[in-house]
């Protein structure tokens, strides 16, 4: 009890501490009252602290307590606590409800008609931050400034709630606004997560898909390569079989009609001695045929081997002559990989070459070589003949004017096969004594074909 002579300064002073006023006969009953409430107060922060520790549990288990703190703060028979449609898409779950058993409602059917409207209410967005006439008592749920959901309790208090009362409500909605934000954020993080891990299996297995077709491609760039390996060395074989057939072996025949008559004609004159010489022509031009015939046979045959380098594949063209020519193969430098392309094309032009020289050199020896630099890459056919530089040039200018003969078109060939690449074509003297075609290719090779290029220089 409050002494009288303490005055009113006591009192009031006992006023601001215990948040009560009070007579003689109020004080008691009032300053109870109060610490009832605090009790109340401090309860519901504990179940809150307890709760928000319980990470396992997610945001359910939060909201739950929240629920219950609010409905043993007021009494209350039904709290209800939910998020109002459009707001917080993703936090999961939309709305607690706590019944007068303590036990938590997940299914808006299985709630009291009374509980369901108020569920509706609070799901449309409505809140009222004063109690009213039928016991409900609703408070906003705000996040960053926007109403996003409210908490309702249907207390069982002998008067209405008071401000403080609404306060604790109010604490306690905010509490569960921030924890289904935060639960917002984690299934959103939850969904990228998955959708990370979706896409990377997908990435992943099209890196693998990516690989095989890769291995495929390069398998059959290699089969394409060796198409083209055997494609190049059977249209030599075959050209070369043809030329033998059309022109050389047709001479000898002719030549060996004409031994048939000359020796006739001697025979008849009695020149036995030019007869016997004349027989011994005969028979050496009939040995020549047999052999071109076998020699062109041999050439018509499919060819079997692979090259994986221009020297191997300028080593399978030069086994066409190698019948009648000395033919040596050197390479010079460090082996550059020019492409497939391009040793097709070099091997048919250094092909070209040495047809050349077999036809119309009457040589025995022939280098090929291969010279490797950083910036270029230089193939040489160099022979012993008798062939001339600057009449070669000359042929070539002519074939170029179509005033030629026609039976130079090889040069034609190999210079164009060279511009396309970006090269270039020359002849010059060869230390050998006859004829040195050289094919000059700048490397890297480029994309994109130039106009030919015919050195006019000589050695």
């Amino acid at each position: 009890m409050t002494d009288p002579a303490a005055g009113p300064d006591l009192a009031h002073d006992l006023s601001r501490l215990t948040g009560v006023r009070s007579g003689k006969n109020s004080y008691y009953p009032a300053f109870v009252r109060s610490t009832e409430r605090m009790q109340q107060t401090v309860r519901a922060m504990d179940r809150i602290s307890r709760a928000v520790v319980r990470t396992v549990e997610g945001p359910r288990g939060l909201l739950e307590e929240v629920a219950r703190a609010a409905a043993g703060h007021v009494h209350a028979e039904w709290a209800v606590l939910a998020l109002s449609d459009g707001h917080l898409q993703g936090a999961r779950p939309r709305f607690v409800a706590v019944g007068p058993d303590g036990e938590t409602r997940s299914d808006a059917d299985e709630l009291p008609e009374g509980v369901r409207l108020e569920l509706a209410a609070v799901r449309s967005g409505y809140a009222a931050p004063t109690a009213r006439d039928d016991g409900w008592v609703r408070v906003a749920m705000h996040l960053e400034g926007r109403q996003v959901g409210a908490l309702s309790t249907r207390h069982g208090l002998t008067h209405e709630p008071e401000p403080e009362d609404l306060a604790v409500l109010r604490i306690l909605a905010n509490q569960a606004a921030v924890s289904l934000h935060t639960s917002e954020q984690y299934q959103a993080g939850v969904t990228l997560h998955r959708r990370a891990q979706r896409l990377k299996r997908e990435a992943q297995a099209q890196a693998r898909d990516l690989a095989v077709r890769t291995e495929q491609l390069q398998r059959s760039e290699q089969r394409l390569a060796v198409a083209l390996q055997r494609e190049l060395v059977d249209d030599e074989r075959h050209r070369i079989a043809r030329e033998l057939h059309d022109s050389v072996t047709q001479y000898v025949l002719s030549a060996g009609m004409a031994l048939e008559l000359a020796r006739g004609e001697a025979a008849a004159r009695e020149l036995t001695a030019l007869a016997d010489q004349l027989t011994e022509a005969k028979t050496l031009t009939q040995t020549a045929v047999q052999q071109l015939r076998s020699a062109i046979y041999a050439l018509a045959q499919e060819h079997s081997g692979v090259a994986t380098s221009l020297e191997e594949l300028i080593n399978q063209v030069a086994a066409n002559h190698r019948s009648h020519l000395h033919i040596r193969v050197v390479a010079e430098g460090r082996v550059t990989d020019v492409g497939e392309g391009v040793r097709h094309e070099l091997a048919r032009s250094v092909g070209e070459a040495l047809f050349n020289v077999a036809a119309h050199a009457r040589a025995s020896k022939v280098v090929v070589r291969l010279r490797y630099r950083p910036e270029a890459l230089t193939v040489s056919v160099a022979d012993d003949g008798r062939g001339d530089p600057t009449e070669l040039r000359r042929m070539l200018r002519l074939e170029r004017k179509d005033v030629g003969d026609g039976r130079h078109r090889g040069l034609v060939n190999m210079a164009d096969r060279m511009a396309a690449l970006g090269g270039s074509l020359a002849f010059r003297r060869a230390r050998l004594g006859g004829i040195r075609v050289v094919l000059h290719l700048p490397l890297p090779v480029p994309e994109t074909p130039t106009t030919p290029t015919i050195t006019a220089e000589a050695r």
